[in-house]
C-alpha cells in the first residue's frame, strides 16, 4: 500500500496476552494459565513473578476463551420492567449481591412493559450465553424461552408469574395485601372506596383489584363501576380518574392506589383539595412518612423478592433445585395516618 494510503494506527494498543506474561515472567504458558485460573502446582515464588508480570502489563483474562472451554459465562441476566422505577432498585441490588456471592456478573435491561421488547432482550442475553435469567415479565406467553430452558439456561420469574410455561416464580401476596389495605379503610368507617390501578392485563394489577373486590364483598359493600379505574399509570390518566371519583354528589371518601406511580399522582390530587380523603397505597414510597398525614401503605419487600429469586436461580444452576415452585411472600400494612382518616361525611 503506498505511503499516502496507509491507514492511521489505532490509538488503542493491543491487549497483552498470556504469552506476553510468560515471556516477561520467564515461565511457560501453562504456568501462567495455572496462576490466572487459580489452579495448584505453582510455587509461591513463581506465582509472585507471574503476578508481577500481570500487574506490569495490565493483563486481563480472556473470558470469551474461557467460555468456549467451560461452557459457562459466570453471568446472569435480569429483565426488568423499568430501570427508573424505584421499586426495582432494591430488587436489582439484591439479585446483584447474590450473583456476586456466586462469582457471577449481572447484566440487566428494561422491557419498558413491552412484551416484544422483553422477548428481544431475554433472547439477546441468551445469545450472549448467560447461565441464567431472572425475568419480570411484560408479556403472558413465555414459550419462546422453552428451547433456552431445555438447553440449560436457568430461569426464574419474579413479581409476576410466567405465561404458558412451568417455571419458578417468586411473587408478593398482591391479593392478600390489597384485601388487607381495603379492609383497613373499611374498619375506619369508609364505604365509598375508590380503586385506581395499573393496566388490567398485568398480573399484579389484576390481583390487587381482586383483593379490593374481596374486601368490599367481605364488608357487604356493593362496588360501583365508577369507583374502579385501571389503565396506564401516566399522571394525566390517573389524575382524571381520581378527580372523577372525588367529584359529583356522592364522591368516594377513600382511595386505594394500586402502585407507587399511581400513588404519587393521587397524593398531588388530594393535596389540591380542602376535603380530607383517606388513602392507602400498595407499595411504599420515599418520604411517605414525612407527608402530613403520613401515607399508610401495603409494603412489599422488593429486596427479599430479588434475593429469593436469585437464590432459586443459583439453586437451579448447582442442581439442588429441580422442580419449579411458586413462592408467595407476605406483604405488610404500615399505618402512618392517611389510611386512618375517618370519612369526611
Amino acid at each position: 500500500m503506498p505511503e499516502t494510503q496507509r491507514r492511521p494506527e489505532s490509538r488503542y494498543g493491543n491487549r497483552p496476552t498470556m504469552k506476553d506474561v510468560a515471556a516477561r515472567a520467564g515461565v511457560g504458558l501453562k504456568t501462567v494459565s495455572r496462576v490466572v485460573n487459580g489452579e495448584p502446582g505453582v510455587t509461591p515464588e513463581t506465582e509472585r513473578r507471574v503476578q508481577e508480570a500481570i500487574d506490569a502489563l495490565g493483563f486481563r483474562r480472556n473470558d470469551s476463551a474461557r467460555v468456549l472451554r467451560k461452557g459457562s459465562t459466570a453471568s446472569i441476566g435480569l429483565v426488568l420492567e423499568d430501570l427508573a422505577d424505584p421499586f426495582y432498585g432494591p430488587l436489582s441490588r439484591a439479585v446483584e449481591e447474590v450473583a456476586r456471592a456466586h462469582g457471577a456478573l449481572l447484566i440487566n435491561g428494561s422491557s419498558a412493559e413491552d412484551p416484544d421488547r422483553e422477548q428481544e432482550l431475554a433472547l439477546a442475553l441468551c445469545a450472549r450465553r448467560v447461565d441464567g435469567l431472572v425475568v419480570i415479565p411484560a408479556g403472558d406467553d413465555h414459550r419462546y424461552l422453552e428451547p433456552e430452558i431445555k438447553a440449560g439456561v436457568a430461569t426464574v420469574f419474579v413479581d409476576r408469574p410466567a405465561g404458558q410455561i412451568d417455571a419458578d416464580c417468586v411473587l408478593s401476596d398482591n391479593f392478600g395485601g390489597a384485601r388487607e389495605g381495603v379492609t383497613h379503610l373499611v374498619s375506619h368507617g369508609h364505604r365509598r372506596i375508590g380503586f385506581i390501578g395499573d393496566m388490567p392485563r398485568i398480573h399484579t394489577a389484576a390481583e390487587r383489584l381482586r383483593g379490593y373486590r374481596a374486601a368490599m364483598e367481605d364488608a357487604g359493600i356493593p362496588v360501583e363501576d365508577a369507583w374502579m379505574s385501571l389503565g396506564a399509570t401516566d399522571p394525566l390518566r390517573v389524575r382524571r380518574a381520581a378527580e372523577e371519583m372525588l367529584s359529583g354528589p356522592v364522591p368516594v371518601t377513600a382511595i386505594f392506589s394500586g402502585n407507587n406511580r399511581v400513588t404519587v399522582t393521587v397524593i398531588r390530587v388530594l393535596a389540591e383539595r380542602a376535603r380530607r380523603v383517606a388513602l392507602v397505597a400498595f407499595d411504599d414510597l420515599e418520604l411517605a412518612d414525612l407527608l402530613q398525614p403520613g401515607v399508610t401503605v401495603v409494603a412489599q419487600d422488593a429486596a427479599t423478592l430479588g434475593r429469593t429469586a436469585a437464590e432459586r436461580l443459583f439453586g437451579q444452576l448447582d442442581g439442588t433445585l429441580i422442580t419449579p415452585e411458586r413462592i408467595e411472600l407476605p406483604t405488610r400494612l404500615v399505618t402512618r395516618g392517611s389510611g386512618e382518616l375517618p370519612p369526611a361525611d
